[in-house]
């Protein structure tokens, strides 16, 4: 069975990395709300009704990837007895690695951009549903339920939720901490809530 994808898979591909890189440079230069849609176009050697097809909303250039299928593939192939909070934790934080080592400036961008603009801000919150969906059906069929069970999409979303929020502080505050370390910190949290203060 060949998995390589075909010429044509191959080819939206690299127009889609072409228009995230093109966007990603004109933000980096000139600002998010001059990073108009006429100036990828011209940035990225393609038509506009090219940015539409690939990215319906603009934003949507800063925040989706092909990352989804792969973060789900991954969810599946963890061990079957694995604990479902300790899979999680396992591809996402190895998802926001791999962004960190192999697009730094990028990474930072739109973290920035994530507490600067809140047209940016609200995207993020339906591409992370979007995310949550994928992650759900992976974490239903390991746990032999349905992907739309409360348990599923509540636990599921939680994460989400929990994860984002901690990057978006991560933003606020600087981002010059360990944002890898700040989300695995943000995993525990989740299963204890903090800590109460000590009584003298």
């Amino acid at each position: 069975m060949n998995d390589r994808p075909s010429l044509r898979e191959r080819k939206k591909a690299k127009t889609r990395a072409a228009i995230r890189k093109a966007t990603y440079r004109l933000a980096a230069e000139h600002g998010w709300d001059a990073t108009t849609t006429d100036r990828i176009v011209a940035a990225a050697e393609v038509s506009p009704s090219t940015v539409v097809r690939y990215f319906p909303v603009r934003e949507d250039i800063l925040l989706t990837d092909e990352n989804d299928e792969l973060l789900e593939a991954r969810l599946r192939a963890r061990p079957a007895g694995e604990e479902p909070l300790e899979s999680l934790r396992a591809v996402l934080l190895e998802a926001v690695r791999t962004s960190l080592d192999e697009e730094p400036d990028e990474t930072l961008l739109r973290a920035r951009l994530m507490v600067e603009i809140p047209a940016v801000r609200a995207r993020l919150g339906e591409t992370t549903a979007e995310t949550g969906r994928r992650l759900a059906r992976a974490l239903a069929d390991r746990t032999g339920r349905s992907p739309d069970d409360l348990e599923v999409r509540v636990f599921t979303a939680a994460v989400l939720g929990a994860l984002r929020e901690a990057t978006v502080h991560w933003a606020e505050h600087g981002r010059t901490d360990d944002l890898v370390a700040l989300l695995d910190r943000t995993i525990d949290i989740l299963k204890g809530g903090p800590a109460l203060p000590a009584h003298p």
